[in-house]
């Protein structure tokens, strides 16, 4: 790996300067990382969302062989479904209907996050997008289920899921560095993303849709992106 990436995934040592300062309260070990991570409002309500999910669960009873179904569909299709909320939804593109701009608030906030990205009070899922998206997943589970106690195991085992989205995201944005081989790897995939090249590294907790889309090259095979901070002027810039 060439100084330059090495520098890109570093939190002491990301350029510009002021992204190693701006986060100076930020966890530097996991006992500091813990605590400030379920102080947050979307790992609270992932966390009581599956305390009722799995409480559902065993109240319903009459488990079978079905309910290890979805757990591994969902573990299957993660690294695809990171890939694809990531690429169409965080980094969607406003457009012009009827002479309006219609740009949605996730992907405003994660340019946000983009343009700020040691700042860990906008890192997380947006609060809004619960009231939508978790009734939404609850449908799902339900019409793609052949019973209800095995929607609920689904529906359990995709918020275990997008809670350990919310950790390793988390983590990729702090001065912590994980001593465990598979976070390392996932959290350096995800800061290339931020300070190489916002056009690749999608994965955050996976990174198997990068492998499969062809989006995760060697960081030497990859220009400095100047549009990390501003990925909206990138996108128009690779389009134009």
């Amino acid at each position: 790996m060439s100084t330059t990436a090495a520098a890109t995934v570093s939190p002491s040592a990301a350029a510009p300067a002021r992204d190693a300062i701006a986060n100076p309260t930020g966890p530097r070990t996991l006992a500091e990382a813990v605590p400030f991570f379920f102080r947050q409002a979307s790992p609270r309500i992932l966390t009581a969302t599956l305390a009722l999910a799995l409480a559902a669960r065993l109240w319903a009873g009459a488990w079978s062989r079905w309910d290890l179904v979805p757990p591994l569909v969902i573990l299957a299709y993660w690294p695809l479904n990171e890939w694809l909320i990531h690429v169409q939804i965080l980094h969607f593109r406003p457009f012009t209907l009827l002479g309006r701009t219609v740009d949605f608030r996730v992907p405003r906030s994660h340019r946000a996050h983009h343009q700020d990205p040691w700042n860990l009070e906008i890192l997380f899922i947006p609060l809004h997008s619960f009231t939508y998206s978790l009734p939404l997943l609850a449908a799902l589970c339900y019409l793609l289920s052949p019973s209800t106690p095995v929607a609920l195991t689904a529906f359990a085992f995709y918020t275990v899921m997008s809670l350990h989205y919310e950790w390793v995201h988390f983590l990729a944005h702090t001065r912590y560095t994980p001593r465990n081989a598979y976070y390392e790897r996932v959290v350096r995939n995800h800061r290339l993303h931020h300070f190489k090249n916002e056009h690749y590294w999608f994965g955050v907790s996976m990174i198997g849709g990068d492998h499969l889309l062809r989006t995760k090259p060697s960081p030497d095979a990859v220009p400095l992106s100047p549009s990390c901070r501003d990925i909206l002027a990138g996108a128009t810039a690779r389009s134009a």
